[in-house]
């Protein structure tokens, strides 16, 4: 998942602002993973970064997370209070290697890649290996999804069913009642096609 911050959402009410982290996540673990779509039952534990708020606010968030094991379209999921948790990234070598591929993302979207040591035409070693590292996912992601793209959404082709079997999908979260400011974009050069790749 990632946010695209020219897409501002408008008129937030003051309860939205204050809850903005567990909005985002319970709508992205609500939607993003197709869990509907999952064939049979599943138990789903959570692994969050050390929740950003106070205890009241991560218990009434775990609470909405557990109330959708209770609608009819999460049916086949089953989710604990204790399996929804904070973890440290940096003990988990899981994680640690999502950050990686998130980074790599991160890094490209952001034109980091372009970045030169002062006063010379050349990069660091290190920004030349970050984006080596990027072009590497996204040749992998490319096998998976051929023309990926990394600044839009992963495309289901008409079979939401997808949400669930595909092994990697890429979400770029639009506020629905939204307005795109282009001012916050990388300016383009005229005549000239960006490609991800």
């Amino acid at each position: 998942m990632f946010h695209q911050n020219a897409n501002r959402p408008r008129a937030l009410a003051r309860m939205q602002v204050e809850f903005e982290y567990f909005l985002l996540y319970y709508q992205f673990i609500k939607h993003a993973f197709g869990l509907e779509f999952a064939p049979g039952p599943i138990r789903m534990r959570l692994y969050f970064d050390t929740f950003p708020d106070t205890e009241e606010k991560t218990a009434q968030f775990k609470g909405y997370l557990l109330g959708l094991t209770k609608t009819k379209r999460w049916r086949t999921v089953d989710i604990q209070r204790e399996d929804i948790t904070e973890v440290r990234t940096r003990n988990h070598v899981l994680l640690q290697c999502l950050d990686i591929v998130f980074g790599s993302m991160s890094f490209r979207l952001n034109d980091k890649h372009k970045e030169k040591l002062a006063d010379s035409s050349r990069r660091r070693k290190r920004t030349i290996a970050k984006e080596q590292l990027y072009r590497f996912i996204l040749a992998e992601i490319g096998k998976i999804h051929p023309r990926f793209n990394i600044g839009i959404s992963t495309s289901l082709h008409g079979d939401a069913n997808r949400q669930w079997s595909d092994p990697y999908l890429h979400w770029n979260f639009v506020p629905a009642d939204g307005v795109f400011e282009s001012t916050l974009t990388k300016p383009r050069r005229k005549g000239k096609k960006e490609n991800p790749i």
